[in-house]
């Protein structure tokens, strides 16, 4: 602990280098990025334009293939230069947010960032006006073969671009139309005080949105049921303002695709993506369809906590006593390089190059640190990962679920050209929880201790009911207020708080007492205000599982079409991504093999729990 305490209170100075990532690589120091940056950004220069070359070209896309190319070649340099330059610059920031030389150099990148994007919106547009015949053309142009897929996509989306001027008041209303969610993150984030809350002995506690997530999982039943009332209360206050909020986004959601011509929001959401919306409605129905296996889990859960009543603020807590597994963070790397053994020694040891000699990882928490986790890089660095590694079981899980990110975005960068080196949301999640449920099945196999074993299980049955049985409980929800909205049908907060309660009744089933407090729940999730997002997360965990079946119990094939995937970027749809990788997710059996792994834990789970007394 004494340790722990000091990684939380060091400077960024006290850091070790080796405790840091190597932002080194990207630039040798901080006046090597900012002359790299007044050379981008043309600073000192008469000139007004950030790439006078790519607007001379402007108008000039009709006159053949090699136009579109010479275009497309200065904009993905100019991209690449500008991703290197972000990219440094929002690790440094993320270093010490309280740094005003950092501070300064990240608004400074955000700002030519938005200049870029706008010296660029004229490509599109032009492009589409030209006739279906020359466009034709263009894509079986030898001259353009390596920007094929790329144009393709644009293309698809024709009838959906409007004219030039009405782009441009679309991307002027763009700032307008982030009000609704900007204003739920300002009362939700910062506005909102929450009164302190007491426990059994009579001790009072801060109630906040960081202590929530902890007390609901507390073993003292009266402190979990006062922080669940106490919290959900405060948005119960202000559920007209909050109603008007989500119905609002709601509104520019609708707004958006009509003017593109969508047939409803659904569709304008994942028609960029190429993903058909059955695939949003076959999640929902595959999962209706086994729900019973997550009321099992409940009934499971009341018997385990003998409890004549399962409350909404008993589904968290923990099912064994209190399991504290503790390991440092050489302890953490070594187990997650272990676990993706089941990948090849090729995979296996470039992470092990990564995280113990080429410094990807900012391990531990300094002052003025940003929270959290994640995985960073551009095409031309190392994947950066940031972490506040705490010596916890859950900090080795984030690690795993990170360097997942990393491996993807490594493979796909050294195998794709820059137009296709990144990769969408449906499928970044998928290496994430791959590498979490290889490290989730090394845990579990090689456990001794019964309670440790419990406790691992029940880990995971959670991971899959936070995941795929809540965010499609989340993606139903969505659904249904869009549609109301398409159908001119008002969002009133009892229309709300009635139709979310009877989602909990059929996720949660007969053991469970859906306590009222849950009525206004859909007023704190900011997942909501995102474009139907949150389905992403419950069929990413789908393939996942699906794909780790495949490379842990199958053939050599299984675990090369996986690192084909890796390696395929966004070369092609993210649909026909996954199908490299053997995973159709038009089809409901990734699902419905998913709620299958559960239903399996679930028997493990009681077979542990009955030879053992907790």
């Amino acid at each position: 602990m004494k340790q722990r305490k000091l990684n939380m209170t060091k400077s960024r100075e006290e850091v070790s280098l080796s405790d840091r990532w190597n932002v080194e690589e990207l630039y040798l120091s901080h006046e090597a990025w900012e002359q790299a940056f007044q050379t981008f950004s043309n600073a000192g220069s008469q000139q007004t334009s950030l790439c006078p070359a790519i607007q001379a070209l402007q108008g000039s896309l009709h006159r053949g293939p090699e136009y579109v190319k010479n275009t497309l070649d200065l904009m993905m340099s100019m991209d690449r230069e500008l991703s290197k330059l972000y990219t440094y610059a929002h690790l440094r920031h993320d270093e010490d947010i309280a740094n005003p030389i950092f501070k300064k150099s990240y608004e400074q990148i955000l700002t030519i960032a938005h200049k870029f994007s706008q010296e660029i919106s004229w490509f599109q547009p032009e492009l589409l006006a030209l006739s279906n015949e020359q466009l034709e053309e263009y894509l079986n142009s030898p001259a353009l073969v390596a920007y094929k897929f790329h144009l393709e996509k644009i293309i698809r989306t024709k009838k959906h671009t409007l004219s030039f001027e009405n782009e441009k008041l679309l991307a002027f209303a763009g700032q307008a139309l982030q009000t609704s969610y900007k204003a739920f993150n300002a009362i939700s984030d910062a506005d909102f005080k929450f009164a302190p809350i007491k426990d059994d002995k009579g001790s009072e506690h801060a109630l906040s949105h960081a202590t929530y997530s902890l007390y609901i999982r507390d073993q003292d039943r009266f402190l979990r049921e006062k922080a669940f009332n106490q919290y959900h209360h405060q948005y119960l206050a202000y559920e007209n303002t909050l109603c008007e909020l989500l119905s609002g986004q709601v509104q520019n959601h609708l707004f958006q695709a009509r003017s593109r011509h969508y047939t409803s929001c659904l569709e304008s959401a994942l028609f960029p993506k190429n993903i058909p919306t059955s695939v949003y409605h076959a999640l929902i129905e595959a999962v209706t369809e086994k729900i019973s296996v997550l009321h099992r889990y409940m009934g499971l859960r009341k018997r385990i906590l003998k409890l004549d009543q399962l409350h909404l603020y008993d589904i968290y807590v923990p099912l064994t006593s209190a399991v504290d597994i503790r390991l440092s963070y050489k302890e953490a790397e070594d187990i997650v390089i272990e676990s993706v053994a089941p990948l090849g020694s090729e995979y296996q040891s470039l992470l092990a190059k990564g995280l113990k000699e080429e410094r990807w990882v900012d391990r531990y928490e300094n002052q003025n640190k940003r929270s959290g986790a994640y995985s960073s890089g551009c095409f031309d660095s190392m994947p950066y990962i940031l972490m506040n590694y705490k010596n916890l079981l859950r900090d080795v899980f984030t690690l795993a679920h990170e360097a997942g990110h990393s491996m993807h975005s490594l493979y796909s960068r050294r195998t794709q050209p820059y137009q296709y080196s990144d990769y969408p949301i449906f499928l970044a999640e998928v290496a994430s929880t791959f590498n979490e449920d290889l490290l989730s099945r090394l845990l579990i196999n090689r456990c001794q201790d019964p309670i440790e074993k419990i406790f691992l299980v029940n880990q995971k049955v959670e991971d899959i009911r936070a995941t795929l049985f809540r965010q499609t409980m989340f993606a139903e929800f969505e659904l249904l207020i869009h549609e109301q909205v398409e159908q001119d049908i008002p969002l009133t907060p009892q229309l709300l708080k009635q139709e979310y309660r009877k989602l909990n009744h059929k996720y949660f089933g007969p053991d469970v007492i859906i306590d009222k407090a849950i009525d206004i729940e859909w007023a704190r999730i900011p997942h909501f205000y995102y474009n139907f997002y949150v389905f992403q997360y419950a069929t990413g965990i789908s393939a996942a599982l699906a794909i780790a079946d495949k490379v842990v119990n199958g053939q050599q094939q299984d675990r090369e079409n996986y690192l084909n995937f890796l390696k395929g970027g966004c070369s092609q749809y993210p649909i026909e991504m996954l199908k490299m990788a053997g995973i159709d997710m038009e089809s409901p059996l990734p699902v419905k093999s998913t709620i299958q792994k559960f239903d399996q834990l679930l028997n493990e789970l009681e077979s542990l729990l009955t030879d053992v007394k907790v």
